[in-house]
């Protein structure tokens, strides 16, 4: 309007009077004046109507990404208008909104599997495609630094200053043959691995990408007490039968030559009827010692607890063997200065420990060497306890044996007993268990040619 009104004044100034023209022109100077204020005016309230309602919620908008981008999943914008940018606020909130839900339960998910691994006491690895462990669980990882750090110091056996580098964390060794079957069949592979003295049992299952293999998920579970019961079972049902089968085969035999009438005298009969006997009486001792094992295995072990005074015990199995000193020419000694009262035990009980302690004793010592049978009360600043030790001059027991001589059927070198009765290998299992009913202890001292000595220690009240 401005413009066209200049326009017009300028056209008109030849035909104007020049007072008249003078006047007009201020007239028109002060109207532009006017016009360029009110356009500036209006230019600037354009620019702050734009400035607030379009790019100020665009940079809160740019802020409120750049938030979510940084992890701050709970920012949210404020903005309440009717146009596209209130509705693209709200559009934007709804998103965070979703987002957050689909963050929290991921982390919950998340969690939940971590603290699955956690409480698991099978170890779990995962590998990638390459061979790089992933994810371990508190047990896999210990695997791993075990394994791990053994292959490497396998490797670098006999090198200096190795000690500085780390292990690397590729699959161990034990488990590469199965990774490796894993990456390229693609199936579900198990596998025993034997590590050092121990057993593995390992499941190993691919983990597939788009039906790609992109690795393995390994499941390792410690079987060595598994694998060691089920020799021990092999080995227990093995020796029963050989135990059972010698004498049964010697009653067969000698019962055979009686019906054959190979016994030419009465001396001769009385002579196959008598081993028949023998071989009967220990088959029978057999069976009871399998019959008493199975029963303190199972918990059924029949104790009549009460006060029993141990000196008297002992000196009892002393007098009731000292015949057997005297026949085989062993000198036997007992020692015990003090009186030994236990509160809770079972006397038949200890005195079928000390036969069998003494019985192997005798059976182990030469002719003209000792056994000594001592006792003594232990103060301890717990509680008092009876030490009771069995000591011989015998043969010994090799260092490499001694760990197993609790084991049933254990037995010494037959060529170094004495005498042709042997026992059937059960009467340690046997003591084991009764000392472990009063919850007591027992150990060995041994070397081999010198002799052995058994240190029992029971506490006076076993029922605290």
């Amino acid at each position: 309007m401005g413009c066209v009104l200049i326009a017009l004044g300028l056209f008109l100034l030849p035909y104007i009077d020049t007072n008249f023209a003078e006047t007009e022109s201020r007239d028109i100077k002060r109207l532009f004046t006017y016009i360029c204020i009110v356009g500036f005016s209006l230019t600037t309230f354009f620019a702050l109507f734009l400035f607030t309602k379009i790019t100020q919620p665009m940079q809160q908008l740019i802020q409120a990404a750049n938030a979510i981008r940084k992890g701050n999943y709970g920012t949210r914008l404020s903005l309440r208008t009717n146009d596209e940018i209130g509705e693209l606020a709200n559009t934007f909130n709804h998103m965070a909104i979703q987002l957050e839900d689909t963050i929290r339960n991921l982390n919950h998910e998340k969690e939940h599997l971590a603290s699955v691994l956690r409480s698991m006491t099978d170890a779990v690895i995962t590998f990638d495609g390459e061979g790089k462990v992933i994810l371990t669980n508190p047990p896999g990882e210990k695997i791993m630094q075990a394994w791990c750090a053994l292959d490497w110091a396998q490797e670098h056996e006999g090198l200096e200053g190795h000690s500085a580098v780390k292990p690397s964390r590729d699959v161990p060794e034990p488990l590469v043959p199965l990774f490796r079957l894993v990456m390229e069949q693609g199936g579900d592979q198990s596998s025993n691995v034997h590590v050092q003295q121990g057993v593995w049992s390992v499941q190993m299952a691919p983990l597939y990408a788009d039906s790609v293999v992109r690795g393995a998920v390994a499941v390792l579970r410690d079987v060595t007490e598994e694998v060691k019961m089920e020799k021990m079972r092999r080995d227990f049902v093995a020796n029963v039968s050989h135990e059972i089968r010698t004498p049964l085969s010697m009653m067969q035999g000698y019962s055979e030559a009686l019906l054959d009438g190979m016994a030419t005298s009465p001396e001769e009969s009385e002579e196959l009827i008598q081993v028949i006997h023998d071989e009967s009486l220990r088959m029978g001792r057999l069976v009871k010692d399998l019959l008493d094992l199975a029963r303190m295995d199972a918990g059924h072990t029949d104790m009549n607890m009460r006060e029993v005074e141990l000196g008297e015990l002992l000196e009892r199995i002393y007098r009731k063997f000292m015949v057997r000193s005297k026949e085989q020419g062993i000198q036997l000694q007992y020692e015990c200065k003090q009186e030994i009262c236990l509160q809770q035990a079972d006397e038949d009980r200890l005195e079928q420990v000390f036969t069998n302690l003494l019985d192997n004793a005798f059976r182990h010592t030469p002719e003209g060497k000792s056994v000594v049978i001592s006792a003594e009360l232990v103060s301890h600043t717990r509680a008092p306890f009876a030490r009771v030790c069995v000591k011989d001059q015998g043969v010994g027991i090799p260092s490499s044996d001694v760990p197993f001589i609790f084991e049933r059927f254990y037995k010494a070198d037959k060529a170094r007993v004495r005498g042709e009765s042997v026992g059937t290998g059960l009467g340690l299992a046997i003591v084991k268990n009764i000392v472990d009913a009063h919850q007591g202890t027992i150990q060995v001292n041994s070397v081999l040619g010198e002799g052995t000595e058994f240190i029992l220690q029971f506490p006076l009240d076993s029922s605290k």
